[in-house]
């Protein structure tokens, strides 16, 4: 055994010694902390992963080993690593710390774990656990005076890298072992007020905060109270724990109000998560609530019911003669009941709508609509839900048309879809009123326009059922190209567009032509494809044509980098 265990002592420190030899190589460490005051250190988490033979050094754990069981048990006992194994590396990584501690290469907290087979199996241990009492005390200090002078008393947009730290800093009980959630969340909401004039600044913002609270949930917070199963592949499985639940009698101010608690934060993340993540991030978000409700929270069941109470009452709610609407941005749902079917109803309930979407409801929203009318458009291949039923409904009514535009370009978003919607018929916010628009009036191809250029065609090809439609609707036309080339650019390799024969008149085909100037040979094959297939077809027809309609077609082909 004596054998055994110098082999892996020697195995085991050449690799720690290694790992840091590397990282002291760098020249980059000074640069890397510079970029921000909230910084102390480049490392605070390193993982030394042995295996006979093969042991790993790295700031990440690789799982290598995830999901598989060893056919070979280790060599030592877990008694013998956590005595014998665990205090012999204690000394060669203090020693290295002893130098380095105070250099960019170690941030204020520094731990080293390690994962070892042993005869009962995978033994995952902290070897070591250290802390820079200096740098930890400086990094408060820098914090205060950035929410201070950058939050609270700045107006200008934030830096997302500061952000990245500052949301975890906030969290961390090594810098705050009490945490204030009220100023805690108060932070967050004014790195959102500070970047709101720039939507991807203020996404990347909102990513690293929902990251942040969801991190210290899912290792802090939701492990008091739960069983956790954890696996790299799945969402993680919650179990209560016996007899837990909340505090009954929550602490008030002295004024008698109630103070926030960890809950809230929990709840707040949910929020953050369900109105601003995409669509395939909603489920934590909903499990965050079901967990909180689990715990006895009367607000999470409130939410779920009355939704997350960011919105004015009047504002989720609607109710008169011609028309009830109600919201839950919880679930995003918008429930709509049509009482009397006329004009008025539905232009309440698309005014209804559109206000919520302005104010940032989900727009990976449903409807759930009663209404005795049952209109689609006249386009195969979409889903026949109630969303896109309400808006067919609406779209019967001409005067809507502009009040539908207005409701389109405020839905219209990449990445999101309705919440009734999937594969094949996967639908982007706006797609049934900009769908009904542009067969109904040219006066709405630049709203077509608009929504093709937003289109995400890697998710959603319901572009190529409304593109068969369009063209067989308008044709192709001086006031029509600029829209047609615009749907066929963002059509998939699915799309088989019968236009050929109208393209057999020279005046319409030298429209085709001039459409295409300007892009590049990538997108004119793109758009060429639908219509005639791959372009050597295009070449034959080329090369049988004669005249006018030849030059034509040869210019389509030199524009293809043919």
């Amino acid at each position: 055994m004596s054998t055994l265990y110098d082999q892996a002592m020697e195995e085991m420190i050449e690799v720690i010694e290694e790992w840091f030899s590397e990282q002291m190589k760098r020249d980059d460490l000074e640069k890397a902390v510079k970029r921000t005051t909230l910084q102390m250190g480049i490392f605070n988490d390193i993982l030394l992963d042995y295996r006979p033979g093969r042991p790993t050094v790295d700031s990440v754990d690789l799982g290598l080993d995830e999901g598989l069981k060893s056919k070979n048990p280790g060599p030592f006992t877990e008694e013998q690593v956590r005595n014998e194994i665990q205090p012999r590396l204690v000394e060669v990584i203090q020693e290295k710390l002893d130098k380095l501690a105070d250099t960019p290469l170690i941030d204020y907290r520094f731990t080293f774990r390690g994962k070892f087979p042993t005869t009962e199996g995978k033994l995952q241990v902290t070897i070591l656990e250290y802390i820079n009492e200096e740098k930890r005390q400086q990094l408060i200090e820098r914090i205060h005076t950035y929410v201070d002078q950058k939050l609270l008393k700045g107006s200008y947009p934030t830096k997302p890298l500061e952000s990245f730290f500052l949301t975890r800093h906030l969290l961390d009980p090594k810098l705050f072992p009490e945490l204030d959630v009220a100023w805690t969340i108060a932070q967050y909401d004014r790195i959102q007020e500070l970047n709101k004039g720039r939507q991807e600044a203020l996404a990347e913002h909102r990513g690293d905060i929902i990251r942040a609270i969801t991190s210290w949930a899912e290792n802090h917070f939701l492990p008091q109270y739960f069983d956790v199963q954890s696996s790299a592949y799945s969402a993680n499985i919650y179990t209560l724990k016996p007899g837990a639940s909340l505090e009954e009698d929550e602490p008030q101010s002295e004024h008698g109000q109630q103070l926030a608690q960890p809950i809230d934060l929990l709840l707040y993340a949910a929020v953050m998560i369900l109105r601003y993540e995409p669509s395939y991030s909603k489920p934590k978000g909903l499990t965050f609530l079901e967990l909180a409700k689990q715990l006895g929270s009367n607000r999470a069941a409130r939410m779920m019911t009355e939704g997350s109470g960011a919105n004015a009452k009047e504002d989720i709610h609607l109710k008169n003669e011609q028309v009830e609407c109600t919201a839950n941005d919880v679930f995003s749902i918008i429930t709509i009941i049509i009482r009397k079917e006329e004009v008025s109803a539905y232009e309440q309930a698309i005014a209804f709508i559109t206000r919520l979407l302005k104010q940032s409801f989900p727009k990976s929203y449903k409807i759930k609509l009663k209404s005795s009318v049952k209109q689609y458009l006249p386009i195969k291949g979409l889903a026949k839900s109630d969303t896109h039923r309400f808006f067919a409904n609406a779209l019967e009514y001409p005067e809507l048309r502009p009040l539908l535009e207005d409701y389109a370009r405020a839905a219209i978003e990449e990445f999101e879809f309705y919440a009734d919607t999937e594969g094949e018929k996967n639908c982007m916010p706006g797609s049934y009123a900009t769908f009904g628009l542009g067969l109904a009036d040219e006066r709405y191809f630049p709203l077509v326009e608009y929504y093709m250029g937003e289109v995400d065609d890697e998710h959603q090809l319901v572009q190529d059922k409304f593109t068969v439609a369009f063209a067989e609707t308008h044709g192709v036309t001086a006031g029509s190209i600029t829209a047609l080339v615009t749907c066929l650019r963002r059509s998939t390799d699915s799309l088989k567009l019968k236009i050929q024969a109208e393209l057999e008149d020279e005046e319409k085909l030298e429209l085709l032509v001039r459409s295409l100037q300007g892009l590049e040979t990538y997108e004119v094959e793109h758009v060429l494809y639908p219509i005639w297939g791959k372009v050597e077809k295009l070449a034959t027809l080329a090369r049988k044509a004669e005249g006018r309609r030849k030059e034509l077609l040869l210019e389509l082909l030199k524009a293809a980098g043919k």
